[in-house]
C-alpha cells in the first residue's frame, strides 16, 4: 500500500468520468479521496451514461491528458463488454475476498461497487397521491408527468427503468419485460404522460417532471438535498422491483494508473463503502461490513423500509445483456420519444 500510494502521488492526479456529487454519496467520497492522499481529482462530463463512459475509453486511447478517464463506474452489464473489447485492465483490491463471487469477473477487470432499486421520485406540491405500482403511472392524473432519468438508448439507468415497468406488466418473467418495458413506455407515451427530458432535481423541483423514474439512493439525495422544496416522496413500486448493481473498471489505456488502483482500494475500504451507504446506496460489501458491526444505526435508519427491498430482482448478465439490446436498439421505433 505504501509503494502504491508513492506511486499514486508521483502520478499526482486522477480522471473519473459520470459521477455527479449527489449519485450515492460520491461528492463526499471524493472529497475524502482528495484529503485522505492529496492527489487531483478531474471530473469529466458528471451527467454522463454508462455507454458514454466506455465511449471515452475508446475516444482517448492514445490521450495522456486529462480527457481521458482512468476509472469508469458503469452498470453491470457495461463491464464483461468492456473486458472483451480490451478497454479495461485487471486490478484485485485488498478486501477482494469480502465482494460476493456473483458481483465481480474472477480475473479482477471489473467488480460491483454498490445497487439500489428502481424507484419513483415524486414531487409531492404537484402529485396529491404518489404512484404505488408501474401500471399506476398510466392513469390520467400523471399527464404530462413522467420521466426517465436518462437516454434509454445509452444509460443503464434509464434502461433499468423501462425493464422494470416490462417487468411488472410481463408478470415478473424477465424473458419477456425488454419487450414488454417498450410497449409500456409506448402506451405512456402515447396517453401524454411521458415527458423525453432527463429527469433531475431542477426540472422535478420546477416542475418539467414530477415524477422521476429513478435509482432509490438518487431519489434519496434529491430528498434531503430539496429539503422540502418542494417536499420528496420515494416509492419503492409494488411490482418490478429490480434492483441494480454498477461496477467499477481501470481503464485499459489510464494515464494514471497507480492513482486509478489506489482509488480502487479507498473505494472499497471500509470508509469508501460507508461513503456510498451515506449515500443511500447499498454497498457491495454490505453484508461484510454489518457482519462485523461496522454500519452505523443511524446510517440504516434513512433508508426506506426493508421490506421493499426484500422483492428485489437481480438479473443476470446473460438476461441484462438481452434487455439491453432489445430496449436500446428499438426505442426509437417502438416508442419514437426523443429524450434529451
Amino acid at each position: 500500500m505504501d509503494d502504491l500510494v508513492a506511486a499514486a502521488k508521483k502520478e499526482g492526479a486522477l480522471t473519473v468520468i459520470a459521477l455527479p456529487h449527489d449519485w450515492c454519496g460520491y461528492g463526499g467520497v471524493i472529497d475524502g479521496f482528495k484529503a485522505k492522499y492529496g492527489l487531483t481529482v478531474n471530473e469529466l462530463n458528471p451527467d454522463a451514461g454508462s455507454g458514454d463512459e466506455v465511449e471515452a475509453i475508446k475516444a482517448n486511447k492514445g490521450n495522456t491528458g486529462d480527457q481521458a478517464p482512468d476509472v469508469i463506474d458503469v452498470g453491470l452489464s457495461f463491464g464483461p463488454s468492456a473486458k472483451a473489447d480490451g478497454l479495461i485492465q485487471p486490478y484485485k483490491v485488498a478486501t477482494w475476498d469480502s465482494i460476493p463471487d456473483t458481483a465481480k469477473d474472477a480475473d479482477g477487470y471489473w467488480y460491483g461497487d454498490y445497487y439500489g432499486v428502481m424507484a419513483f421520485e415524486v414531487n409531492k406540491d404537484l402529485v396529491k397521491e404518489s404512484p404505488k405500482d408501474w401500471a399506476d403511472l398510466l392513469k390520467p392524473e400523471f399527464a404530462n408527468m413522467v420521466a426517465l432519468a436518462g437516454d434509454p438508448r445509452t444509460a443503464n439507468q434509464a434502461i433499468s427503468a423501462v425493464f422494470a415497468a416490462g417487468l411488472s406488466s410481463a408478470g415478473g418473467d424477465v424473458a419477456k419485460a425488454g419487450d414488454a418495458g417498450l410497449a409500456f413506455f409506448k402506451d405512456l407515451n402515447a396517453k401524454g404522460n411521458f415527458v423525453p427530458v432527463v429527469g433531475k432535481s431542477a426540472p422535478l423541483a420546477q416542475g418539467t417532471t414530477p415524477v422521476i423514474l429513478r435509482w432509490d439512493y438518487n431519489a434519496l439525495a434529491d430528498r434531503d438535498t430539496l429539503a422540502g422544496n418542494p417536499p420528496v416522496d420515494v416509492v419503492v413500486p409494488a411490482t418490478g422491483v429490480v434492483a441494480g448493481v454498477y461496477v467499477q473498471a481501470i481503464s485499459a489505456f489510464a494515464p494514471h494508473p497507480n492513482a486509478a488502483k489506489l482509488w480502487m482500494e479507498y473505494l472499497y475500504s471500509d470508509e469508501g463503502q460507508l461513503g456510498w451507504l451515506k449515500g443511500y446506496c447499498h454497498p457491495i460489501r454490505f453484508n461484510d461490513l454489518a457482519k462485523n458491526g461496522k454500519v452505523p444505526k443511524e446510517l440504516l435508519d434513512k433508508l426506506p423500509p426493508a421490506d421493499g427491498y426484500a422483492k428485489a430482482v437481480f438479473p443476470t448478465l446473460d438476461e441484462q445483456k438481452a434487455y439491453k439490446e432489445t430496449i436500446s436498439k428499438n426505442w426509437d421505433s417502438v416508442v419514437g420519444a426523443d429524450v434529451k
